[in-house]
């Protein structure tokens, strides 16, 4: 269990204010001037040292996706860092919690990760629902304006950078990393093709990186610490702490900071107060925000919960969004609830994602009401793979996955239904 003199985010639970007199007791701004002094390349290869992997789901190594960033930046192409908190997968709420109770964290690595990549400024794209959040945002960058911490000579070191803040407009495409730059250049926003990829042209056609709210403030941190510290967490190549979102049917959900690879059973019963109706009745859970495969009881008890871990039981790590579903849980129907949101928020621009998703609610529906054939299984079953990887963005991956998990894994109940549902037509027809 991670102590809590290993805690990075000391202020989740926003016991304490969250403004800059209170973050720097917390330590935050401390000596930043020191941190940029050791050398961008430095500050780089000391977070590849650390094993920092994104926090935004894919799980990429970061001080890798920094190295891409060219190093001698144009004077009419400068470099971008944009920080995505564009946070609207189900399930998800840390980046809440960083922005409401600790948003100077953010800002700080903002600037360090920003120096480190020789960016110009950074554009932080915050979801259009949070509005208490931005405001918090709005406020603390002022704040470290008027202390002189961002902007011209920033905390004296000798480098300008600026930070915006940019509210969205409520569309979960815009998390997906080229939408999020179509939107911040004020177009719709719908994925770009890759490549070029974001490191060679991306907001305004410049080299810009994209790293979740969680990736970036952590940095100031890993650097105060060092690397081998950040890296003594967690199993090889999942390393570090990770802020874990539960929700659902546990007796206490919270937001949780904890080592990387605790296994699931210990995450829940140490922070949770254990399964809501004892062990026996978990059903199954969804580890990583809704866009993974549901994983059953059985199968995840002792998983370490880190990025090879859960993918080796066909599922992932995502967000760390952990959905707990127990034996009361209608599980077709929270799946087909899924396709909904799927369905809803497809930008439309491929046509197996705006056909597909559609498609795929529409008979996970009539399977939910057990109105279906068996063989529609497997024709569902075969266009999710149809719509998997053949979409320009990950959305078409996020709607199939939980309909392949279910029939993976809950294949019995659908076809209980159908019997069930034909089994009943019958006997009305006996009776007629």
């Amino acid at each position: 269990m991670l102590a809590d003199k290993d805690r990075i985010f000391t202020n989740v639970y926003g016991f304490q204010p969250w403004n800059l007199p209170a973050a720097q007791k917390r330590g935050d701004w401390d000596k930043t001037k020191d941190l940029m002094a050791i050398g961008q390349d430095a500050i780089i290869d000391k977070i590849k040292a650390s094993g920092l992997r994104g926090r935004g789901g894919a799980g990429f190594p970061t001080g890798m996706k920094w190295s891409f960033m060219p190093k001698e930046p144009r004077p009419d192409r400068p470099n971008f860092l944009v920080i995505n908190a564009d946070e609207s997968e189900p399930g998800s709420c840390k980046d809440r919690e960083i922005i409401r109770h600790d948003p100077h964290k953010l800002i700080e690595g903002a600037l360090v990760a920003g120096f480190a990549m020789r960016a110009r400024a950074a554009y932080i794209y915050i979801r259009g629902e949070y509005i208490r959040e931005a405001e918090t945002l709005f406020a603390a960058v002022k704040e470290a304006y008027d202390a002189g911490l961002l902007g011209k000579n920033a905390c004296k070191s000798g480098y300008d950078f600026d930070v915006f803040v940019h509210r969205g407009a409520g569309a979960y495409i815009c998390g997906e990393e080229t939408a999020m730059l179509e939107s911040l250049e004020g177009k719709k926003g719908q994925p770009r093709l890759k490549p070029p990829f974001p490191a060679g042209a991306g907001l305004y056609g410049c080299p810009t990186t994209v790293n979740n709210v969680e990736s970036i403030a952590v940095v100031p941190t890993i650097l105060r610490r060092g690397p081998e510290w950040f890296a003594s967490f967690g199993n090889e190549n999942n390393k570090g702490t990770k802020l874990f979102q539960i929700s659902g049917h546990v007796n206490k959900p919270c937001v949780v900071e904890e080592a990387m690879s605790i296994p699931f059973r210990e995450l829940i019963e140490k922070h949770c107060g254990g399964i809501r109706g004892g062990w026996d009745n978990l059903l199954a859970v969804i580890p990583g925000g809704s866009s993974v495969p549901l994983v059953p009881a059985a199968q995840i008890m002792d998983c370490p919960m880190d990025f090879d871990g859960l993918r080796a039981l066909g599922s992932g790590l995502g967000t760390a969004a952990v959905i707990v579903m127990d034996k009361s849980t209608d599980v077709v129907r929270a799946i087909s609830r899924l396709s909904y949101f799927y369905k809803h928020e497809s930008c439309g621009q491929c046509t197996p994602c705006r056909e597909g998703t559609g498609w795929m609610w529409r008979v996970m529906e009539r399977l939910r009401t057990g109105d279906a054939d068996i063989s529609e299984i497997d024709t569902l079953q075969q266009v999710t793979k149809q719509v998997e990887g053949h979409t320009i963005c990950a959305l078409g991956d996020a709607a199939a996955w939980p309909i392949q998990g279910l029939i993976r894994h809950f294949r019995p109940e659908l076809e209980r239904r159908i019997n069930e549902r034909q089994a009943g037509a019958g006997m009305q027809e006996a009776a007629e």
